[in-house]
């Protein structure tokens, strides 16, 4: 019932319901919302909370106990656990609604920066990415980090975190040392970056960027795992790298920000 309601007021709504299937979910994607039972087939809705709330990736994803648990004990195990809010059944779903509506709202507005990475996040990207469109001279960076599902199937979503947070550090600190006060670094995607830059600036920036990677790249991967691949050639890891592309106002003016994404994002592969 609430997928359909909800799901007719213009909202994405998936629906699992398994303790377990919800948190394999959230391994690969990070909802805005999450609206939990406590009462489960499996494990109860505490504790999916708190592992949500364990996880780097969805330690901030707001949460709404909806559940038929109306005491005051189980309330406050709710919200101690960092419930944004706590509603037993049955209620009235035009109030669920507006809770729900007032949640997001609050959420958009401090979900600055991504939670990964700390980089802005897609609100403030979008926000520059439309500015200039409105330019005649603007040159993109794009950076995107190819191989990591398979780096995350065989090291798991922490490890696969670690190395964008690695990278996300490595990109800001060396658009810095360009000394360029305009210069913007965001998300167009998980794992796509970009950099607003001058264009005499692109270069250095994309070689220094290179260079540290590539002094960084075998301490993304557990020691022993690294060596014995560099000793024995039937010990294959899973590959990652780094694409990179440069994308200018002149190569072809996009007619909105989503075309100006995609370009970006092409520009790996160029």
């Amino acid at each position: 019932m609430l997928n359909s309601y909800f799901t007719a007021q213009g909202y994405e709504i998936t629906t699992v319901g398994w303790g377990k299937d919800a948190l394999t979910f959230l391994e690969k994607t990070v909802p805005d919302l999450i609206m939990l039972d406590i009462r489960l087939p499996d494990i109860d809705g505490y504790e999916v909370c708190r592992r949500i709330r364990a996880h780097r990736r969805t330690e901030h994803v707001p949460i709404i106990f909806l559940t038929e648990r109306r005491e005051r004990s189980d309330r406050l195990a709710g919200l101690e656990l960092g419930a944004v809010d706590y509603i037993t059944k049955p209620f009235d779903v035009q109030e669920l609604r507006l809770r729900v509506r007032n949640v997001l709202r609050r959420s958009s507005m401090e979900q600055l920066s991504h939670p990964i990475t700390g980089l802005p996040a897609a609100s403030l990207a979008d926000e520059r990415l439309r500015e200039i469109l409105q330019d005649n001279d603007w040159t993109i960076l794009s950076v995107g980090l190819q191989g990591l599902k398979e780096f995350a199937e065989a090291y798991g979503f922490v490890a696969r975190d670690d190395v964008m947070r690695a990278v996300g550090m490595m990109l800001n600190h060396v658009v810095s040392e360009s000394h360029d006060p305009n210069a913007f670094v965001g998300h167009v995607g998980d794992t796509d970056l970009f950099v607003i830059i001058t264009p005499e600036k692109v270069k250095p920036i994309q070689q220094a960027l290179r260079v540290r990677l590539d002094e960084a790249m075998s301490f993304f991967y557990p020691r022993s795992d690294w060596e014995a691949s560099q000793v024995n050639p039937n010990v294959v890891l899973p590959r990652m790298q780094v694409a990179m592309g440069v994308l200018q106002a002149s190569d072809r003016a996009p007619s909105d920000i989503e075309e100006l994404k995609e370009a970006i994002v092409k520009a790996q592969r160029s």
